[in-house]
């Protein structure tokens, strides 16, 4: 079985480094805006291309949440394009999550955690994972996890609601937790949080920030989709009482008080679904993009306008938000209302360029500057 398995992975593998070059041809990359001297390329071709992590020799793994694979992709000449892909394993529960602590890899599906040990020195013939923890909730609804290691060196595991809008009595639905993997046992860290697929910390700080998707079916412009910094552990953001800061749920909102609630930092447009965020800590890019946030918006699927589809760029002071403006964008013609790729999850490389991944488009970019 296992035999069978590394030899599937590496037809896989082969496939999708071919796949990779076909993909650089396809795709109108000359429709992205970007800031003058920035350009955008193809980094790698991973189908489902969701949560990110990258090693610190370069090795980039990528979950996902529809293929139920995970991925390695790596850069075997230097010339910024993953060129090999391998299978890191497959048949997974939507592995949307992916983190690295030791050289392991820590990977989320619905209600487990696994763990590869030792991964790079295994990537064409991967290990059978380790199961840390199996007692998350298995609804799919919002099943899908993003995780990383927090500065305190526990996983940070969030659990969205398994529903659009609803009140559950256990406390771990619509939360953020975290877990020691050497002793897993879930400990709330955040409440009230519907759908959380992203979040860092300030490397200033050590503050965490994480983003929301807001409720649907409340309208095209209502409720905004959310921003938020955990300033202290066990603080409630709202859902499902209320949304935004300000906007009580029609049905669970009843005699319930939004300053009750921890309001967003930032509010974003209705659902823009905004997904991975990273604060920028490289330096290619000029001086005024220091610690700033870059965001993914995935993008509407149910409002009579698209909105979203593209990454934004937040200026902050200290917890504060000073503004906000779109980064990239192009991924969506707003006169055709056509998309032909959705933003997921933001990290930063050893040289300081961002690479963005793409689960419809099927790909990997790489955002570059350059002074001309």
């Amino acid at each position: 079985m296992k035999n069978k398995r590394v030899c599937i992975s590496a037809i896989i593998s082969l496939m999708l480094s071919f796949s990779s070059v076909i993909a650089q041809n396809q795709l109108p990359l000359e429709d992205i805006k970007l800031p003058e001297g920035f350009s955008i390329s193809i980094y790698a071709n991973v189908p489902n291309a969701r949560s990110m992590v990258l090693n610190e020799n370069g090795v980039l793994f990528v979950g996902n949440r529809s293929e139920d694979k995970v991925y390695a992709v790596v850069d075997t000449n230097g010339d910024n394009i993953g060129n090999k892909v391998y299978v890191i394993d497959e048949n997974l529960n939507m592995p949307n999550g992916v983190a690295l602590k030791n050289g392991n890899l820590y990977v989320a599906a619905v209600n487990k955690i696994l763990v590869y040990k030792n991964i790079e020195a295994h990537l064409d013939n991967p290990p059978e994972p380790t199961v840390i923890f199996d007692d998350f909730p298995t609804e799919r609804h919002h099943g899908w996890k993003y995780i990383a290691f927090g500065p305190d060196g526990l996983l940070y595991v969030p659990v969205g609601a398994p529903c659009n809008v609803c009140e559950k009595e256990e406390p771990i639905y619509a939360s953020i937790t975290r877990i020691d993997v050497g002793n897993p046992t879930p400990e709330v860290v955040a409440k009230g949080v519907r759908n959380s697929v992203g979040f860092d910390w300030d490397p200033l700080t050590g503050d965490m920030w994480f983003t929301d998707n807001g409720r649907d079916m409340m309208g095209d412009d209502i409720p905004p989709c959310e921003l938020n910094h955990i300033s202290s552990n066990g603080l409630h953001f709202g859902f499902p009482y209320c949304h935004g800061g300000e906007i009580l749920d029609p049905k669970f909102g009843k005699g319930k008080i939004c300053d009750d609630y921890t309001k967003p930092v930032w509010k974003f447009g209705a659902h823009v679904a905004p997904l991975g965020m990273s604060f920028y800590e490289g330096k290619m890019f000029p001086e005024s993009y220091d610690n700033d946030i870059f965001v993914a918006q995935h993008g509407s699927w149910n409002r009579s306008t698209k909105s979203g589809y593209v990454v934004m760029v937040l200026d902050h002071t200290g917890n504060r938000v000073n503004n906000a403006k779109v980064f990239a964008s192009g991924w969506l013609n707003k006169v055709t209302q056509k998309s032909w790729g959705r933003p997921v999850d933001i990290i930063t490389m050893a040289d300081g360029s961002l690479l963005v991944s793409d689960d419809y488009a099927d790909v990997i970019y790489r955002i570059s500057y350059q002074v001309n």
